[in-house]
């Protein structure tokens, strides 16, 4: 499977998230760009999710239907045609980092997955939905990892 390259002008690959985009510290979602998205591709799925929240990944933020051609979007922004899902803060759209006090340093996957059409998911998807309706269906991903801890 070919691979998406996906940065952020914010952080780079495993470095500590700015304390901007955390829950407590402004909540600003992050920008992210991204290239090598194949033909084929009808709409780019993102996902952010923390492993490390014990149980299973929380989710973040999920945005579907983002247009393959965008490229990226700015900080604070929702990408290009997407729509933003509840996150398991309960609230729709980007709900930023906020580990436990004291906690190691959480990670914070984004995915981006290029699929050739929207994927099937439940009114309130979480991370493993997702990724159970993109697995065996995309036609290309890329991950970026930032961290953070309070």
């Amino acid at each position: 499977m070919a691979g998406i390259t996906l940065r952020s002008p914010a952080f780079s690959d495993h470095d500590l998230l700015p304390q901007r985009l955390s829950r407590p510290g402004g909540n600003v979602s992050p920008p992210l760009q991204w290239d090598d998205v194949p033909d084929g591709t009808e709409e780019l799925v993102l996902l952010c999710e923390d492993p490390d929240a014990g149980g299973t990944p929380f989710l973040h933020w999920l945005v579907t239907g983002i247009d393959p051609a965008s490229g990226g979007f700015g900080e604070g922004e929702v990408p290009a045609s997407g729509r933003e899902w509840p996150n398991d803060f309960g609230t729709v759209g980007w709900g930023g980092p906020q580990p436990p006090v004291g906690d190691e340093p959480h990670r914070y996957f984004f995915r981006l997955y290029a699929v050739p059409e929207p994927p099937r998911l439940p009114s309130r998807p979480r991370a493993g939905d997702v990724h159970r309706a993109v697995q065996g269906h995309e036609l290309a991903s890329g991950h970026l990892v930032g961290r953070f801890a309070r």
